[in-house]
């Protein structure tokens, strides 16, 4: 999404509090159809690579996970998954992002998985975010294990 005003594009610049550095489509969206997550293109407008595909753009969502990181969620979430599986996560958002890549397409490409990162935990909000999304990502329903019980 570029360009033309719609209400996705108004709606995520307001819930980012600035206007989108990539194209995205909206993949999550709350009960009123509002946009809670979204896929990002792998490049920027400037033609930067992009690392993180998922984006949690909810505000409620990404002040709960805030939360949960300032309590020590990201050390916490390291000790709790199993390294095997994190680095299956990890391969997987990688090559689902790649796969967005034009195949013509040469110069820097996005690198690492969740959250641009290789190996361990570096956003919660990363992993939410692809979880939500669909994504198989231990960390992402380790951190819904915690908040999803507190807003039922």
């Amino acid at each position: 999404m570029r360009g033309g005003v719609d209400a996705d594009l108004i709606a995520v610049r307001e819930r980012l509090g600035r206007e989108p550095l990539a194209d995205f489509d909206v993949v999550v969206r709350g009960p009123a159809g509002e946009p809670v997550v979204v896929r990002n293109a792998p490049f920027m407008h400037d033609g930067t690579p992009m690392p993180t595909r998922y984006w949690l753009v909810d505000p409620e969502l990404v002040r709960a996970v805030a939360r949960l990181e300032a309590e020590g969620g990201v050390r916490d979430a390291e000790r709790a998954i199993a390294p095997a599986a994190l680095a299956a996560a990890h391969a997987a958002y990688a090559a689902a992002r790649d796969a967005a890549i034009p195949p013509h397409h040469s110069g820097p490409s996005p690198s690492g998985g969740v959250g641009g990162t290789r190996v361990g935990v570096k956003c919660l909000h990363a992993h939410y975010a692809w979880h939500l999304a669909g994504g198989d990502d231990p960390v992402g329903r380790w951190v819904a294990a915690r908040l999803e019980p507190a807003s039922a």
